[in-house]
């Protein structure tokens, strides 16, 4: 008899078999939580490999050649990820982001979007299908990536500064290569482009006002996010925070800002845009760490081998994986989900800010893992 071999990285954080109910209610299109927060969003890590060793994600003190990675067997495949994303789909799931990692290194990933660009809502509506990205390889792919389905595309972007740049990402890699990539998307129609800069106080906020200059008058939106304590390897600390209401007031004093209305339930970023007639762009703040937005957070994460997170700090998944390869049915799937949400109740950022102890003392999932 052959010894099955399970790769210790499967075991690198805490998940269990979601139980299947013995009555598989049908998926209706509406899935609430017990604080009756309903899912809508969908993000999917395709790969725990990057190219980058950006300080706040993967340290290269940590994520060195030695660290073990994910073996491809452990990975979904394309078809596990568009079964199980079909499932979510059927439970209230309008936007499926693809994350990683860097998701560009998944070989092949057109495959999969046009596998994801073939689902269609509860309602019979298209997804809202985007991807985030770091923007090295964008520029080869963003047409690809369009033709393949892709809606949109977000690129994390740390400073314009080639220097900084370099420093932050720790792979000395240029910032003119992501910004070909990011006129290569803007070209191919993957837009509104969103570029994300996560924002570090002493780090690279000296390049605030600078990003907003450079995307000015361009149908980009800008966000600007807290350096959040995410995972366990990144050494945060609040005195590393710029918040929020800093970044706004600093651009305040360059640029004439008038803020724009919430037009969707669990938007994550307070938005503002430029006061000036015809001037096209729009800037954001996400701050996750001195405004949390748990009450309406209505997001689950798939991880790499298909654990699913309820919560980006979270420390316990939930193994579908095992469900889709131990032979379970969709009916039995969509069930274990449906039981799984309905007993979501995580809100740490929102604990945290009110002072409350919100983790459990085990380890946190890393952001390269679920994605951010």
């Amino acid at each position: 008899m052959t010894e099955r071999v399970i790769p210790l990285a499967d075991h690198r954080y805490l998940a269990s078999l979601p139980a299947i109910p013995a009555i598989l209610a049908a998926p209706t299109g509406v899935l609430l939580d017990r604080l009756q927060r309903p899912l809508h969003d969908l993000r999917i890590s395709v790969t725990d490999r990057c190219n980058f060793r950006c300080s706040y994600c993967m340290p290269k003190e940590i994520f060195d050649k030695q660290y073990g990675f994910l073996p491809q067997s452990s990975l979904l495949s394309f078809e596990e990820i568009a079964r199980l994303a079909a499932l979510f789909v059927a439970h209230g799931v309008r936007k499926i982001r693809l994350t990683g990692g860097e998701p560009l290194l998944r070989r092949d990933l057109e495959r999969l979007v046009a596998l994801l660009a073939e689902l269609r809502t509860a309602f019979g509506d298209p997804l809202d299908l985007t991807l985030t990205t770091n923007g090295s390889i964008l520029a080869k792919k963003a047409e690809s990536l369009k033709r393949a389905g892709l809606g949109r595309i977000t690129v994390s972007l740390d400073a314009l500064d080639d220097r900084i740049f370099r420093r932050m990402n720790d792979a000395d890699f240029p910032v003119a290569e992501v910004l070909a990539g990011i006129d290569a998307a803007e070209r191919a129609g993957l837009g509104p482009i969103k570029v994300n800069m996560v924002v570090k106080r002493g780090t690279n906020d000296q390049e605030i006002v600078p990003m907003a200059r450079h995307f000015r008058g361009r149908n980009v939106a800008l966000r600007f996010i807290e350096y959040m304590d995410v995972g366990e390897t990144n050494g945060w600390r609040m005195d590393d925070v710029l918040p929020s209401a800093e970044v706004i007031a600093r651009l305040g004093e360059a640029f004439a800002l008038e803020p724009v209305p919430v037009t969707t339930v669990g938007e994550t970023a307070e938005r503002w845009r430029y006061a000036e007639a015809g001037v096209a762009g729009e800037i954001g703040t996400i701050s996750s760490v001195t405004k949390a937005f748990c009450h309406d957070c209505n997001r689950a994460r798939l991880s790499t081998e298909g654990k699913l997170f309820l919560c980006l700090f979270a420390s316990r998944g939930h193994d579908l994986r095992g469900l889709l390869r131990g032979g379970a049915s969709d009916a039995e799937i969509a069930a274990a989900i449906g039981l799984v949400w309905q007993g979501r109740d995580d809100r740490y950022s929102e604990l945290r800010g009110q002072g409350v102890a919100a983790g459990t003392g085990e380890r946190r999932v890393e952001m390269h893992y679920i994605g951010g």
